[in-house]
């Protein structure tokens, strides 16, 4: 069975929770959007931490944190963006790190999208 979880983020007109529990592992998938539901401006930096706070309220909205995830998957749409997620990534990551795979795409869903974040966590149901 699967759990949807709740959280404040922009509901999106696409047919998609931004968080679902099933067996006990999160699913959650992360964009750099505002309460508006708006890519934003600023470059790699601004997505990534926006794309990082929206992960840490997705977390706490589940009952869980960064401690509890297991691995990332990273997309960028530039190799050169790889640097500054990777700085910014360790602001919120410390050892022992979640296995983490980081991919360079032709592009994501929003044209002005930088960067996503495929996350998987263990968590209590």
């Amino acid at each position: 069975m699967i759990k949807t979880v709740k959280t404040e983020l922009y509901q999106s007109p696409s047919p998609l929770e931004w968080a679902t529990i099933g067996n006990g592992i999160l699913f959650t998938a992360q964009i750099p959007i505002d309460d508006q539901g708006k890519v934003v401006t600023g470059g790699i930096e601004a997505q990534t931490y926006q794309t990082m706070k929206n992960l840490c309220h997705t977390l706490d909205c589940a009952n869980a944190d960064l401690t509890d995830i297991t691995q990332v998957m990273i997309y960028v749409t530039d190799r050169a963006y790889l640097s500054t997620v990777n700085r910014i990534y360790s602001e919120y990551f410390k050892e022992p790190y979640p296995n983490r795979a980081a991919l360079v795409v032709a592009g994501l869903a929003r044209e002005d999208m930088l960067v996503e974040l495929v996350v998987y966590a263990a968590v209590k149901n």
